[in-house]
């Protein structure tokens, strides 16, 4: 995949939840609003990117990806109790931001940033989902490259600085999950398009 690094996409899809047979609509682009990334960016699934990889400026795709090529299995050690008092703010619980089906930044020892969706809200404890959304899902693509070049020096320099958080998207390349707001981020696929 390497020779092929770099490339630009701007892709229009639909994607569904077709597991176990079912079809459940997921995420659809707008006209106004595709899904753009740059390929070796880590901005898209690996295995999106090697659907797409050869395909040019008006073809249309359709290929479905399994849980271990999309988001993983779900994992329920990623399925944590936290002591309330983590979520404070000026010594008071946040009950403003912490919400059942709430999705919340949180960091690791390291600084790193992960987003967890709020499951459950007893008197001491917050039950916190750090799995993917889709992770467990078998998930079907069905859409058309609306453009694509080779990526210029520039587009790549924009794109690293915002997946950094200089950008306006909080450095959320890799999992948006709905985190960005209305700054110009594309939180589908698990990918942030920054593009406005």
């Amino acid at each position: 995949m390497n020779e092929k690094k770099n490339k630009f996409f701007a892709i229009s899809y639909t994607l569904y939840d077709t597991t176990n047979g079912k079809q459940e609509l997921v995420e659809k682009t707008t006209e106004d609003k595709n899904f753009n990334f740059i390929t070796g960016m880590g901005i898209a699934l690996e295995a999106f990117e090697k659907q797409v990889l050869d395909l040019n400026t008006g073809d249309k795709f359709e290929f479905t990806l399994s849980p271990t090529e999309a988001y993983g299995e779900r994992d329920e050690n990623y399925v944590l109790e936290l002591e309330k008092e983590i979520f404070s703010r000026d010594g008071k619980f946040d009950d403003e931001n912490v919400k059942v089906d709430a999705v919340l930044p949180l960091r690791s020892g390291d600084g790193k940033i992960f987003y967890g969706r709020v499951l459950n809200i007893t008197d001491e404890k917050v039950k916190i989902d750090m799995n993917h959304p889709l992770a467990g899902k078998q998930l079907s693509f069905k859409g058309e490259v609306i453009e694509t070049h080779e990526a210029t020096v520039e587009e790549m320099a924009k794109w690293a600085s915002m997946m950094s958080g200089e950008g306006g998207c909080s450095g959320c390349g890799g999992n948006c999950d709905g985190n960005c707001g209305d700054g110009g981020c594309n939180c589908g696929d698990g990918s942030c398009d920054c593009d406005k």
